[in-house]
C-alpha cells in the first residue's frame, strides 16, 4: 500500500489566494480516481526551503493524500504538471511512501 502527498500552494507568486473551488476540483478528481482523498485544509502546513547560496523562502500549504495498492509513476508525473499549470507553480511536490494498514 503507499500513501501519495500532493502538497499545494495557498497562495500565488504574487500572495493572492487560490479559490477553494481549486483544492474542492483536486480533492473531486483523486476521490474519482483513487475512492477517497483526505485534504487537510483547515489549518494551513508551513513549507520551508533554502537553495544552495539563497535566502530561506516560505509557504503556506494544502496538503492532500490518498492511499493506493498501485502506484503508476506516470500517471502521477502527468498529475503533477496538470497542478503545476493549474496552481501557477514553477514545481509543486507529490511524494509517496509505502505504508503498512493495521
Amino acid at each position: 500500500m503507499h500513501l501519495v502527498q500532493v502538497l499545494l500552494p495557498l497562495h500565488d507568486a504574487k500572495g493572492r489566494g487560490f479559490p477553494k473551488a481549486k483544492y474542492e476540483l483536486v480533492a473531486t478528481e483523486l476521490t474519482e480516481k483513487f475512492g477517497g482523498v483526505t485534504a487537510f485544509t483547515r489549518t494551513p502546513a508551513e513549507g520551508r526551503w533554502k537553495p544552495d547560496g539563497e535566502p530561506a523562502s516560505e509557504d503556506d500549504i494544502v496538503v492532500v493524500e490518498v492511499m493506493t495498492g498501485e502506484l503508476d509513476g506516470k500517471w502521477w508525473a502527468r498529475y503533477r504538471k496538470k497542478l503545476e499549470k493549474a496552481f501557477k507553480q514553477d514545481s509543486i511536490v507529490v511524494r509517496a511512501q509505502d505504508i503498512q494498514l493495521l
